[in-house]
């Protein structure tokens, strides 16, 4: 039979790895999403001058949801560290 303490430490051991991977993938696909919209708004801007205000009002509304979706990771990983 298990003893308690191992129990407890491997799943401490599991959660923190949780923590990690939901971090690391929840931060590097919306950091990707983030440069892919601000790369195609300057190639955007650069092919059209004047309509550089509305393509940067649409990019950075698309940035800031990209972004929401890290901050997801970031409360989902919080959620595991303290449940």
């Amino acid at each position: 039979m298990a003893d308690v303490s191992v129990v407890s430490s491997n799943l401490e051991s599991v959660k923190l790895i949780a923590m990690g991977l939901t971090i690391a993938i929840g931060g590097m696909f919306p950091a990707y999403g983030i440069g892919k919209v601000g790369a195609k708004a300057m190639e955007s801007i650069g092919r059209n001058p004047e309509a550089a205000s509305k393509v940067m009002t649409a990019m950075l509304i698309g940035a800031a949801f990209i972004e929401a979706i890290a901050i997801y990771a970031l409360v989902v990983a919080l959620i595991i560290k303290f449940v």
